[in-house]
């Protein structure tokens, strides 16, 4: 999120997004800032080399529990 310049978590619920599977997101916010950034990432589009380092991260790190 950092290299381009966004929010993790606005990042990461613009990501499940554009999942295909996905029904829907689910955010979370405890403060008014965390729900403007929540609901920001609907408007995010995510550039094919952003989705390419998410993708090299996963194979690094495919189950990082």
């Amino acid at each position: 999120a950092r290299k381009h310049g966004m929010d993790p978590s606005a990042m990461a619920i613009a990501f499940c997004l554009t999942r295909p599977f996905m029904a829907s997101v689910i955010i979370g916010a405890t403060t008014m800032e965390q729900l403007k950034i929540n609901i920001s990432a609907a408007e995010l589009k995510l550039s094919a080399e952003l989705i390419d380092d998410i993708a090299a991260i996963h194979r690094d790190f495919p189950m990082p529990i």
